[in-house]
C-alpha cells in the first residue's frame, strides 16, 4: 500500500473513534511504530485535532472535527458493494428484510451513468440462488429464521445467553456463553461453552424458540471459559495430506472448524488435521460424505476406523 493511500485510510479509521493507540494503528495497518509515529504526526499536521496521552501505547484522543470531507465512492467501490448485495440473494441472511429499500438508497447516491451499469450488471449476473427466470424475484428461502435477528440484538448487549431449545419435540433450556454465530450449509449455528457442563455446544438456529440475557450476576469471566475450553481441547485423530486437487475442493467447501496448513511456498501441497467426534452419527455422515468430496488427491496419515467404515460402506452403494 502506498503511503499516500495508507494514511487517507488511517485518517478515515481515526475519525470513527473517540481513542486509538499507536499499537492498534500498527496492528490494524500492518506498520512499525516509527512508521505509524510518523503517520500520525504527518495526520496532525494536516489539521486533525488529536490530543495525546501519555502512556505506554501512546493513546490520542480525536476531538470533535469536520477535516474529513463527506464519503464518495468510486466507480469501482459501487460496483463491488453492488455485487456483494447481489450475491446475499437467498442467503437468509439477517437485516435484509428491506432489500429494495436499501437498493434504492444505494442507487440514489450515484450518478445515471453509474446506475445505467448497475442495471446491466443486475441483468447479466447470476449467483447461488439466484432465479434465472426472475433474477430479481426473491424466494421465501431469503427470509432468515425469525429468532435470528433477536439473537444478534441481545448478542450485541450481552454474550451471556439463556437458550430455548426444541428437538424432536422435546424442549429444553441451556446457559451458555456464546463463542461464534456462525452459518454453513445456508444454516445458522450457535457454538456456545454450556455454563453449567462446562463443555462446547452446537446447536441449531433453527431449533431456537427463545433467547434471553443469562440473569445469573456471578458468571464465569470469558479468560476462564477460554482456559477451560483449552483444557478440554480434543486430540486430534484425522490428519491428511492434500495435492493441488483435493486443495482445489477443499476451497470450494470444508466444515467451519477444519483448516490446512500448506506445506510449500506455492500451496500446491498440505495438512489437515481436526478432531472427528465418531461418536456423533450426524458429524461422522457429514465427514464422510466431505472425505469423498474431496477427491483420490488425498494421502491418509491418521483416520479412525468408524471414518473409513462409512467411506467404504458409501462406495458399496456404487458397486454392481
Amino acid at each position: 500500500m502506498k503511503k499516500v493511500e495508507r494514511i487517507n485510510i488511517i485518517m478515515r479509521y481515526i475519525n470513527n473513534r473517540a481513542h486509538f493507540t499507536i499499537s492498534e494503528i500498527m496492528r490494524e495497518f500492518n506498520i512499525s511504530r516509527s512508521t505509524a509515529v510518523r503517520d500520525i504526526r504527518e495526520i496532525e499536521a494536516m489539521g486533525m485535532p488529536l490530543v495525546a496521552e501519555v502512556g505506554r501505547d501512546g493513546g490520542y484522543f480525536v476531538m470533535n472535527n469536520s477535516v474529513l470531507p463527506t464519503v464518495r465512492f468510486t466507480d469501482t467501490e459501487i460496483k463491488a458493494l453492488f455485487i456483494a448485495f447481489m450475491a446475499t440473494r437467498n442467503q437468509q441472511l439477517p437485516y435484509l428484510k428491506s432489500r429494495q429499500s436499501l437498493a434504492e438508497k444505494l442507487l440514489g447516491l450515484i450518478s445515471e451513468n453509474q446506475q445505467d451499469d448497475l442495471v446491466l450488471l443486475n441483468q447479466i449476473l447470476l449467483f447461488e440462488g439466484t432465479n434465472p427466470n426472475n433474477p430479481d424475484l426473491l424466494d421465501l428461502s431469503d427470509l432468515p429464521h425469525p429468532m435470528l435477528e433477536k439473537l444478534i440484538q441481545i448478542l450485541l448487549v450481552d454474550s451471556y445467553l439463556l437458550i430455548t431449545i426444541e428437538e424432536e419435540k422435546v424442549i429444553k433450556s441451556y446457559s451458555i456463553y456464546l463463542l461464534h454465530l456462525y452459518r454453513e450449509k445456508s444454516l445458522w449455528h450457535i457454538e456456545g461453552f454450556d455454563l453449567e457442563e462446562e463443555r462446547r455446544r452446537i446447536f441449531s438456529v433453527d431449533n431456537l424458540t427463545d433467547v434471553k440475557p443469562y440473569p445469573v450476576k456471578h458468571r464465569l469471566s470469558k479468560k476462564k471459559i477460554l482456559e477451560k475450553l483449552s483444557m478440554k481441547d480434543e486430540v486430534t485423530n484425522l490428519v491428511l495430506e492434500l495435492g493441488p486437487k483435493a486443495i482445489a475442493q477443499f476451497k470450494k467447501y470444508h466444515p467451519i472448524k477444519v483448516s490446512i496448513s500448506y506445506t510449500n511456498p506455492y500451496q500446491t501441497t498440505a495438512v489437515l488435521k481436526t478432531f472427528i467426534n465418531v461418536n456423533h452419527s450426524e458429524e461422522l455422515t457429514e465427514i464422510t460424505n466431505w472425505l469423498l468430496f474431496l477427491g483420490e488427491d488425498v494421502k491418509a496419515r491418521e483416520v479412525p476406523e468408524e471414518v473409513l467404515k462409512g467411506i467404504q460402506d458409501r462406495l458399496c452403494i456404487f458397486r454392481p
